[in-house]
């Protein structure tokens, strides 16, 4: 009996393949909704905080008034390993 059916099975492996995969697919995609969450938290567009950076005037109009760069703490020491600090 087994013969007979891998014989019909090979014959009509074209017709048999695609209801198979789409069940597969369909069950795999309705199985990955219900375990998988996919909440993406909110973030602002790119336009939005360009916006925003733009309409902070109060810097854009006091440019004289601007901070200078300055390290904290020697060069050398940022990544510096802990088997060589003090």
């Amino acid at each position: 009996m087994w013969p007979a059916i891998v014989a019909l099975l090979r014959s009509n492996a074209v017709y048999i393949t695609l209801p198979v995969a789409a069940v597969i697919g369909f069950v795999g995609y309705n199985l990955e909704n219900i375990l998988s969450d996919k909440y993406t938290p909110y973030t602002k567009s790119i336009q939005e905080n360009r916006a925003e950076r733009l309409a902070d005037d109060g810097k854009l109009q006091n440019a004289e008034n601007v901070e200078k760069l300055r390290l904290r703490e020697d060069v050398l020491e940022r990544n510096l390993s802990p088997s060589l600090r003090k």
